[in-house]
Protein backbone atom coordinates (compact mmCIF):
# COMPACT_ATOMS: atom_id res chain seq x y z
CA UNK A 1 0.00 0.00 0.00
CA UNK A 2 1.38 3.44 -0.92
CA UNK A 3 1.50 6.47 1.36
CA UNK A 4 -1.36 8.06 -0.60
CA UNK A 5 -3.53 4.99 -0.15
CA UNK A 6 -2.77 4.97 3.58
CA UNK A 7 -3.83 8.63 3.91
CA UNK A 8 -7.13 7.94 2.15
CA UNK A 9 -7.92 4.99 4.43
CA UNK A 10 -10.87 5.73 6.75
CA UNK A 11 -9.92 6.32 10.36
CA UNK A 12 -12.16 3.63 11.81
CA UNK A 13 -9.50 1.80 13.79
CA UNK A 14 -6.15 2.53 15.36
CA UNK A 15 -3.36 1.58 12.92
CA UNK A 16 -1.08 1.01 15.95
CA UNK A 17 -3.53 -1.29 17.72
CA UNK A 18 -5.34 -0.64 21.02
CA UNK A 19 -8.50 1.29 21.81
CA UNK A 20 -9.42 3.99 19.34
CA UNK A 21 -12.38 6.31 18.95
CA UNK A 22 -13.21 9.05 16.52
CA UNK A 23 -14.36 11.13 19.47
CA UNK A 24 -10.90 10.92 21.00
CA UNK A 25 -9.30 11.71 17.66
CA UNK A 26 -11.56 14.75 17.14
CA UNK A 27 -10.73 15.92 20.67
CA UNK A 28 -6.99 15.61 19.97
CA UNK A 29 -7.30 17.62 16.74
CA UNK A 30 -9.19 20.37 18.57
CA UNK A 31 -6.63 20.40 21.37
CA UNK A 32 -3.78 20.93 18.89
CA UNK A 33 -5.51 23.66 16.89
CA UNK A 34 -5.04 27.37 17.56
CA UNK A 35 -7.97 28.24 15.32
CA UNK A 36 -11.60 27.11 15.15
CA UNK A 37 -11.79 23.83 13.21
CA UNK A 38 -14.74 23.66 10.80
CA UNK A 39 -17.01 20.60 10.61
CA UNK A 40 -15.90 19.97 7.03
CA UNK A 41 -12.31 19.40 8.19
CA UNK A 42 -13.43 16.30 10.08
CA UNK A 43 -15.62 15.11 7.20
CA UNK A 44 -12.80 15.49 4.70
CA UNK A 45 -9.98 14.05 6.77
CA UNK A 46 -11.61 11.27 8.77
CA UNK A 47 -14.03 9.67 6.28
CA UNK A 48 -17.17 10.46 8.24
CA UNK A 49 -20.33 12.11 6.95
CA UNK A 50 -21.34 15.52 8.25
CA UNK A 51 -24.14 14.14 10.44
CA UNK A 52 -21.78 11.72 12.22
CA UNK A 53 -19.11 14.42 12.62
CA UNK A 54 -21.68 16.87 14.07
CA UNK A 55 -22.94 14.25 16.54
CA UNK A 56 -19.38 13.57 17.74
CA UNK A 57 -18.54 17.27 18.05
CA UNK A 58 -21.81 18.09 19.84
CA UNK A 59 -21.09 15.23 22.23
CA UNK A 60 -17.67 16.73 22.99
CA UNK A 61 -19.25 20.17 23.55
CA UNK A 62 -21.69 18.56 26.01
CA UNK A 63 -18.89 16.64 27.79
CA UNK A 64 -16.95 19.84 28.48
CA UNK A 65 -20.11 21.74 29.43
CA UNK A 66 -21.01 19.08 32.02
CA UNK A 67 -17.51 19.20 33.53
CA UNK A 68 -17.87 22.88 34.46
CA UNK A 69 -14.08 23.09 34.46
CA UNK A 70 -11.58 25.63 33.26
CA UNK A 71 -11.87 24.63 29.62
CA UNK A 72 -14.88 24.39 27.38
CA UNK A 73 -15.43 23.56 23.72
CA UNK A 74 -17.16 26.40 21.91
CA UNK A 75 -18.63 26.83 18.46
CA UNK A 76 -16.95 29.97 17.17
CA UNK A 77 -16.53 31.40 13.67
CA UNK A 78 -18.19 28.41 11.98
CA UNK A 79 -15.89 25.97 13.73
CA UNK A 80 -15.08 24.32 17.04
CA UNK A 81 -12.33 25.50 19.40
CA UNK A 82 -11.22 24.95 22.97
CA UNK A 83 -11.46 28.15 25.01
CA UNK A 84 -10.97 28.97 28.67
CA UNK A 85 -14.04 29.32 30.84
CA UNK A 86 -14.85 33.04 31.10
CA UNK A 87 -15.33 32.85 34.87
CA UNK A 88 -11.56 32.45 35.20
CA UNK A 89 -10.61 35.26 32.79
CA UNK A 90 -9.63 37.92 35.34
CA UNK A 91 -7.63 35.51 37.51
CA UNK A 92 -5.81 34.10 34.47
CA UNK A 93 -4.95 37.57 33.19
CA UNK A 94 -3.57 38.55 36.60
CA UNK A 95 -1.70 35.30 37.26
CA UNK A 96 -0.20 35.00 33.79
CA UNK A 97 0.51 38.73 33.45
CA UNK A 98 -1.68 39.04 30.38
CA UNK A 99 -2.83 42.46 29.31
CA UNK A 100 -6.41 43.25 28.47
CA UNK A 101 -7.02 43.45 24.77
CA UNK A 102 -6.86 46.94 23.40
CA UNK A 103 -10.42 48.16 23.67
CA UNK A 104 -12.29 49.64 20.75
CA UNK A 105 -13.32 53.27 20.89
CA UNK A 106 -16.99 54.24 20.86
CA UNK A 107 -16.63 55.36 17.23
CA UNK A 108 -15.03 52.08 16.24
CA UNK A 109 -17.79 50.11 17.99
CA UNK A 110 -20.48 52.18 16.27
CA UNK A 111 -18.82 51.64 12.90
CA UNK A 112 -18.33 47.93 13.54
CA UNK A 113 -21.98 47.55 14.56
CA UNK A 114 -23.15 49.21 11.37
CA UNK A 115 -20.91 47.00 9.25
CA UNK A 116 -22.00 43.85 11.10
CA UNK A 117 -25.70 44.54 10.58
CA UNK A 118 -25.66 46.23 7.16
CA UNK A 119 -22.88 44.35 5.33
CA UNK A 120 -21.87 44.66 2.60
CA UNK A 121 -21.74 48.39 3.26
CA UNK A 122 -19.70 51.28 1.84
CA UNK A 123 -18.09 54.12 3.81
CA UNK A 124 -20.62 56.68 2.53
CA UNK A 125 -23.48 54.60 3.97
CA UNK A 126 -21.67 54.32 7.30
CA UNK A 127 -21.02 58.08 7.32
CA UNK A 128 -24.70 58.75 6.66
CA UNK A 129 -25.80 56.54 9.56
CA UNK A 130 -23.20 57.90 12.01
CA UNK A 131 -23.44 61.53 10.90
CA UNK A 132 -19.63 61.88 10.81
CA UNK A 133 -16.73 60.68 8.69
CA UNK A 134 -15.93 57.04 9.37
CA UNK A 135 -12.94 56.47 7.10
CA UNK A 136 -10.45 56.45 10.01
CA UNK A 137 -12.69 54.03 11.96
CA UNK A 138 -12.84 51.68 8.96
CA UNK A 139 -9.05 51.80 8.59
CA UNK A 140 -8.54 51.01 12.29
CA UNK A 141 -11.05 48.14 12.19
CA UNK A 142 -9.17 46.69 9.22
CA UNK A 143 -5.90 46.93 11.20
CA UNK A 144 -7.59 44.92 13.97
CA UNK A 145 -8.67 42.36 11.32
CA UNK A 146 -12.31 42.78 12.35
CA UNK A 147 -13.50 43.87 8.90
CA UNK A 148 -12.35 43.33 5.35
CA UNK A 149 -13.16 44.40 1.81
CA UNK A 150 -15.84 42.05 0.49
CA UNK A 151 -16.29 43.53 -2.98
CA UNK A 152 -17.56 46.65 -4.70
CA UNK A 153 -21.03 48.16 -4.91
CA UNK A 154 -21.51 47.98 -8.66
CA UNK A 155 -24.82 49.88 -8.51
CA UNK A 156 -23.27 52.99 -6.92
CA UNK A 157 -21.29 55.70 -8.77
CA UNK A 158 -17.57 54.99 -8.76
CA UNK A 159 -18.15 51.39 -7.66
CA UNK A 160 -16.99 52.05 -4.04
CA UNK A 161 -15.47 49.31 -1.90
CA UNK A 162 -17.87 47.41 0.33
CA UNK A 163 -16.92 46.10 3.77
CA UNK A 164 -17.97 43.15 5.88
CA UNK A 165 -16.92 41.43 9.08
CA UNK A 166 -14.28 38.70 9.38
CA UNK A 167 -13.90 35.45 11.29
CA UNK A 168 -11.79 37.42 13.80
CA UNK A 169 -14.91 39.51 14.50
CA UNK A 170 -16.86 36.31 15.19
CA UNK A 171 -14.09 34.99 17.47
CA UNK A 172 -13.77 38.28 19.38
CA UNK A 173 -17.48 38.42 20.11
CA UNK A 174 -17.86 34.68 20.69
CA UNK A 175 -20.21 34.16 17.74
CA UNK A 176 -20.47 31.09 15.56
CA UNK A 177 -22.11 32.89 12.63
CA UNK A 178 -23.52 36.34 11.86
CA UNK A 179 -27.08 35.15 12.44
CA UNK A 180 -26.11 34.73 16.12
CA UNK A 181 -26.01 38.53 16.45
CA UNK A 182 -28.94 39.82 18.54
CA UNK A 183 -31.81 41.15 16.48
CA UNK A 184 -32.17 44.95 16.39
CA UNK A 185 -35.53 44.64 18.21
CA UNK A 186 -33.81 42.76 21.08
CA UNK A 187 -31.21 45.50 21.40
CA UNK A 188 -33.92 48.20 21.48
CA UNK A 189 -35.86 46.27 24.15
CA UNK A 190 -32.69 45.87 26.25
CA UNK A 191 -31.86 49.55 25.97
CA UNK A 192 -35.42 50.62 26.93
CA UNK A 193 -35.49 48.21 29.91
CA UNK A 194 -32.21 49.66 31.24
CA UNK A 195 -33.23 53.29 31.08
Amino acid sequence: MTQTEEKEQPYSENPNGGDFSLKGLFEAVLFLSNEPVPLQFFVKNFSVDSVQAKIILDSLVDDYEERSGGIRLATIANGFQFVTNTIYADQLRYTLGMKHRESLSKGMLETLSIIAYKQPVVVAEIDELRGVSSRLMVTNLMKHHLITIVGKKENLPGRPLAYGTTDEFLRLFGLNKLSDLPRISEIKEFSIDNE
